[in-house]
């Protein structure tokens, strides 16, 4: 039987919110107890248990209660409501450095930090050289942590969290600190701990790494638990919350697949995902004519655009392999980039184009359709052009840039019509990553 080192039942934290601080003064000395607040409920009703040598993802949106989780796991905050119940040492990797004295230097800090994890002396003096080794900050590991840059401050707070052999680990996004040298050790360092049966609770916004290092995963959307799961069926739903598309017949269907015996009505079901397949595919048709694609999808609000007026990209969308309207893309799946353009005069060979860009604006890939040979010959003003690149996705997991652009030749002149740099994010998941930005498909075979 599986031993059960965290048990978190019905947990409920609200937190009282005031327009101005006297409101919590005039609160506190009124007689007639009148409330000067407002209840935000952080988290409601969250129920999870975890196992010994588990991963658990925790995803959701920004402001979705998953940090206030953790906090509440680690002791930093108190639930307002339910029980918690912890079996082991816990090392948190959440607001690194929180617990620094600036005035110590590194070594103290490393002694302070250990301390409160409650280690004794002896304990971290055996542990000190391979903190010192993992942060890698050469002498300054005697000076005080207000001298250090803050990527100096990071890595010594991370060796020091990560070092401290702990029962269960914890992560909030802080596996990105350093250069790529730091943070491929810092990867190596959680997969060692993994594989020596840690127990780790892993919150990312990355999908990619959640479906490969999690056994489950808990999404959480607006303080409320939506479901717990095998970690890619987990995601999946979370990728249609992005999206403004979830429901929770999606729940519902999940469940369903994990409790076979509760399926009786299993073909008229059947019968009902075909019909909603039907309308959803009529849905995405009507959407070409309404103009809204883009309002799905994850939008830059900085995005640069220009052009002589001619003509506009009114519309733009990413599309998965299912037909849906979709950001995030899994790797080796066919997918569509596609854009509307609205004329506003006679145009001869418009030419269309995407690209794909990194988060330092290194182009990756991109196309167009005159090196596609699939140009139109003339386009008459008033006319609305949609235009469709389908490819498979060869990509890395991470995040990318998506520019549009529809240009042409103006006697002789190349000529910008209309252009959205940077657009919008695409997403690429996946739970296997080569090297460099593009998978080759390789196959390996020994003779």
């Amino acid at each position: 039987m599986q031993e059960k080192v965290i048990e978190i039942k019905d947990v409920t934290k609200t937190y009282k919110l005031y327009n101005k601080p006297s409101d919590r003064l005039r609160e506190n000395f009124s007689i007639t107890h009148k409330n000067y607040h407002r209840d935000h409920d952080a988290l409601q009703g969250i129920s999870l248990d975890v196992y010994k040598g588990e991963c658990i993802g925790i995803i959701g949106t920004n402001g979705s209660g998953k940090s206030t989780l953790l906090k509440i796991v680690t002791g930093v905050v108190a639930p307002t409501s339910g029980t918690l119940e912890i079996k082991g040492k816990i090392s948190a990797l959440l607001e690194l450095g929180a617990g620094f004295n600036q005035e110590y230097t590194g070594i103290e800090n490393i002694y302070l930090n250990g301390t409160m994890v409650g280690f004794t002396k002896e304990e971290m003096d055996g542990k000190l050289q391979s903190i010192i080794d993992f942060a890698d900050i050469g002498e300054f590991i005697n000076q005080p942590v207000k001298t250090y840059s803050s990527g100096m401050f990071a890595r010594l707070a991370f060796a020091v969290a990560i070092n401290v052999d702990p029962d269960i680990l914890i992560v909030d996004e802080a596996l990105s600190v350093g250069d790529i040298f730091f943070q491929s050790k810092c990867y190596q360092k959680f997969m060692d701990l993994k594989e020596a049966g840690k127990t780790i609770l892993f919150v990312s916004h990355d999908l990619g790494s959640i479906i490969k290092y999690c056994d489950r995963s808990l999404l959480i959307h607006h303080g409320k638990q939506i479901a717990v799961g095998k970690s890619s069926e987990i995601v999946d739903i979370y990728k249609k919350i992005l999206v403004n598309q979830f429901d929770e017949k999606d729940v519902e269907k999940l469940l369903n697949k994990e409790n076979p015996e509760e399926n009786d009505n299993k073909e008229n079901s059947e019968h009902e995902d075909a019909a909603d397949e039907i309308n959803e595919t009529e849905n995405l048709q009507t959407n070409e004519l309404d103009g809204i694609w883009k309002n799905q999808m994850l939008n830059n609000s900085n995005a640069v655009t220009y052009g002589n007026g001619v003509a506009d990209i009114i519309d733009y969308a990413i599309i998965d392999e299912k037909g849906k309207l979709n950001f995030s893309i899994s790797k080796g799946s066919n997918f569509s980039i596609r854009m509307k353009i609205q004329f506003y005069q006679d145009v001869k060979q418009p030419i269309f184009a995407y690209t794909l860009k990194d988060v330092k604006g290194t182009e990756i890939t991109g196309t167009n359709t005159m090196l596609e040979k699939q140009t139109i010959d003339q386009v008459k003003a008033g006319e609305i052009v949609t235009v469709n690149f389908d490819q498979n996705m060869c990509l890395q997991s991470g995040n990318y840039l998506l520019a549009l652009g529809c240009t042409g030749f103006e006697n002789g002149n190349f000529t910008v019509y209309s252009r959205l740099y940077d657009v919008c994010n695409l997403q690429v998941v996946s739970d296997h990553d080569t090297v460099g930005y593009v998978d080759m498909g390789t196959k390996v075979t020994y003779l």
